[in-house]
């Protein structure tokens, strides 16, 4: 049988490429489907990390801060009113609370004074020259 030049099938591409062609373009389509995924996968993974590694600190600071304090009030309520030790537990307390917060306060005011103060680098270098 001879093939037509007439017919419109012969003018057509071998079917086998077609579906070559429309594969490739399949596989391109998903390929960058699969990069956009995981771009937006890891940029998720990540805030999901963060969140978890500052919650982990919130919980670690927590336990300890309530084991310190749950310790420390815990055996001063087991004294007796008038012992010297719950006497020394409560200045201890008050005395430490605020030595904390004065010596918070000494640090700010020292950054704050540095920040105001000129830099002396360029006083440096003429000095040099």
């Amino acid at each position: 049988m001879t093939k037509n030049s007439n017919d419109p099938r012969a003018s057509e591409a071998n079917p086998d490429e077609k579906v070559a062609a429309a594969l490739d373009t399949a596989a391109d389509a998903v390929s960058e489907a699969a990069r956009s995924d995981a771009t937006a996968s890891a940029k998720v993974a990540a805030a999901k990390l963060r969140s978890g590694v500052s919650a982990g600190a919130y919980y670690s600071a927590y336990g300890v801060s309530y084991g310190v304090v749950f310790s420390g009030v815990f055996l001063k309520e087991l004294l007796p009113l008038d012992s010297s030790i719950r006497r020394g537990f409560e200045q201890g307390v008050q005395d430490g609370s605020k030595a904390a917060v004065e010596a918070v306060a000494r640090i700010h005011v020292v950054a704050e004074l540095e920040d105001e103060l000129p830099s002396e680098a360029p006083a440096t270098a003429a000095a040099t020259n």
